[in-house]
């Protein structure tokens, strides 16, 4: 298929879809883009160039692929759909500058993969329309192994993507928020109305930028002791942070815990949303001093 045709459009994803006798699985979230627009806003977003690699994850028909590839240096997809392999090396036959990857992301060596496909480049970002169902345990795997991302740019649901982006105090604010805020930076790019994509699924998306930080914005001692302590002050979202925390600590500790608190400025009748990534790290360093 010649480059020129955009795949991004209702009548070409029809046509491909009835060419190849595609069938969509639910199970898969398969959900396919036909805005042009929306596709430029998500590659604009990426920051990417002819020195830069995009690492894409579900690219379905090729509609934000057929776009990365006339922006990038490399494009690698990776679709878990052996349905939709032969599809795209049909489509993108012509196009030297794309590998697809027949893969699960959660079970590959990213690291490697990355190495392989982009080396010699200046720096590599994540672009995605990601389906619904798994958004945040990929997300978690490009977070916490650390991959040498520049950005992560992905589409997914409004409501998981307005979490990312929360600040301390809202109803949003929870421990996805303080996880995905320590690795990066978070921008909302736009809403994208489920009007947008065959078939239409039954909620709004956004489109999320996260730009990797070289370094977290608090010093932690211990991340893994971090993040459950974070989990601990969210178990039980109506609870303040000293109830929550007697279930972290056992109930044999808790009269610890309120002069601990204090000690650190923060008042035990508060709940988990309030408090900010440093409060976190404060309380996370003054629990491992405690021995818990």
């Amino acid at each position: 298929m010649s480059m020129n045709i955009d795949v991004a459009t209702p009548k070409r994803t029809r046509d491909i879809i009835n060419k190849y006798g595609f069938s969509f699985k639910k199970s898969l979230g398969q959900n396919f883009l036909i805005d042009q627009n929306i596709l430029r806003k998500i590659v604009s977003a990426a920051e990417l160039d002819e020195t830069k690699g995009a690492l894409e994850i579900g690219p379905g028909i090729g509609a934000l692929t057929q776009q990365l590839a006339q922006t990038a240096a490399r494009v690698t997809a990776v679709e878990i759909d052996d349905r939709l392999i032969p599809i795209l090396s049909d489509i993108f036959a012509d196009t030297k500058n794309i590998h697809v990857e027949h893969g699960d992301v959660l079970k590959l060596d990213l690291k490697a993969l990355m190495e392989r496909q982009f080396a010699g480049l200046s720096g590599v970002s994540v672009v995605a329309n990601l389906p619904y169902y798994v958004t945040t345990p990929i997300l978690m795997k490009l977070l916490e192994e650390k991959l040498p991302l520049e950005h992560i740019v992905v589409m997914i649901q409004k409501e998981v993507a307005e979490r990312m982006a929360a600040k301390p105090g809202g109803k949003e604010y929870g421990s996805l928020s303080v996880a995905v805020q320590y690795y990066c930076e978070t921008e909302l790019v736009c809403i994208v109305p489920h009007t947008v994509f065959i078939p239409q699924p039954n909620v709004d998306s956004a489109v999320i930028k996260l730009s990797v930080r070289k370094q977290p914005p608090v010093d932690v001692e211990d991340e893994d002791h971090y993040f459950r302590t974070v989990q601990a002050c969210f178990a039980q979202r109506r609870k303040t942070i000293a109830n929550n925390l007697t279930a972290y600590v056992g109930k044999a500790n808790r009269d610890q815990l309120a002069p601990l608190l204090e000690k650190i400025g923060i008042d035990p009748s508060r709940r988990g949303e309030t408090l900010s990534l440093q409060e976190f790290a404060n309380l996370s360093k003054a629990l491992i001093a405690a021995g818990f």
